[in-house]
């Protein structure tokens, strides 16, 4: 069996926890049933933001485009503890990124090391076109990490993931499966991202190969999500590896905007500053719930605020720009294949 869904497993098995997420995933059901937000327990995952500044330029990325709204910083080593000690008992997951670069925050080791004390489920993403300390990350405890790689060579990966060093990227990624080896551990979990453009969909036959190769745990294709119509030229030719229809400069999802959201039931963020956000989709804060300094976890997870929102999508979802452009209900990953560990 895969060890990961062992590890994943694992963190959901206290009492409390498995309880709290019963009760959320029934909540949600019968929110759908009713029509009416009913929360009375807690998420099974919190995304944390490290921080939401980026080494890249990525041009789909609001971070690394430079239209990212909020105020940029890193979360403090004592803010995400309290984040931690306050949810440890009912939470399951930790997925420790959101617009930014992870392992900027120079405390970001210390912050793996200690949820894994807390025996969270934990998972990150990373660009990897920085100097790492390889064998920290897989002494940390780190469950899963996430490799956002779109080429097989410098020349391609470079057309999207500007400032990047596709060989650090690769030498990184090396190094992990070798540490990992070296050290006999299974974790972390190690995932090759590739986001399919039309500038790489003809190297999907030999990203396969390479992975293999490289004994990567998993090779996951995503679909790219775009703004406007200026970024229509980095979707695909080839239709089936788009999450849109498109018509002209015209770009729809694929999939009807439905009365539905299960993130505002399972996934909260808490960004460096410890606000709080719906979701991972409202990248620059502009629906305000409040701050964890401020308020405690269960006030503004339960709070009127997100109720209200929870309210507002069960009934016409589709009245936000982030929910007409969200992942809810579509296919994000379009392949997957396995390598060689």
């Amino acid at each position: 069996m895969n060890t990961d869904y062992i590890a994943l497993a694992k963190a959901f098995l206290p009492k409390q926890r498995l309880g709290q997420t019963c009760g959320i995933v029934c909540n949600y059901g019968l929110s759908l049933a009713l029509r009416k937000p009913l929360v009375h327990f807690y998420p099974p995952i919190l995304m944390v933001e490290p921080t939401n500044i980026c080494n890249l330029h990525c041009p789909l990325c609001l971070t690394g485009n430079g239209k990212l709204l909020r105020p940029k910083g890193m979360m403090s080593l004592p803010l995400f503890k309290k984040i931690c000690r306050e949810v440890q008992d009912k939470i399951g997951m930790l997925i420790l990124w959101n617009q930014g670069e992870p392992f900027l925050n120079p405390d970001f080791y210390a912050m793996l090391e200690f949820a894994a004390k807390k025996k969270f489920y934990t998972m990150t993403s990373t660009n990897a076109s920085l100097e790492l300390n390889i064998e920290r990350i897989v002494k940390s405890g780190l469950h899963k990490i996430i490799i956002s790689m779109d080429g097989i060579t410098a020349e391609t990966y470079n057309k999207y993931r500007i400032n990047g060093n596709f060989e650090l990227v690769l030498k990184n990624m090396q190094d992990l499966v070798h540490i990992k080896e070296k050290l006999h551990s299974s974790k972390p979990y190690i995932v090759w991202q590739f986001l399919i453009m039309k500038h790489n969909e003809n190297e999907i036959e030999e990203v396969q190969k390479m992975a293999k190769e490289l004994k990567i745990d998993k090779l996951e294709f995503k679909t790219a999500q775009i703004y406007s119509s200026e970024d229509i030229t980095f979707l695909p030719s080839n239709h089936k590896y788009s999450r849109y229809l498109q018509e002209g400069n015209i770009f729809t999802l694929k999939t009807k905007v439905k009365n539905r959201c299960r993130r505002l039931w399972t996934q909260p963020v808490i960004n460096w500053d410890g606000e709080m956000n719906i979701c991972c989709y409202d990248k620059n804060g502009s629906i305000k719930i409040g701050n964890i300094q401020e308020h405690s976890f269960s006030e503004l997870w339960c709070g009127e605020k997100m109720q209200k929102m929870r309210k507002e999508v069960l009934i016409n979802r589709s009245k936000y720009d982030i929910c007409r452009n969200c992942g809810e209900g579509i296919v994000q990953k379009i392949k997957t294949v396995k390598g060689e560990g």
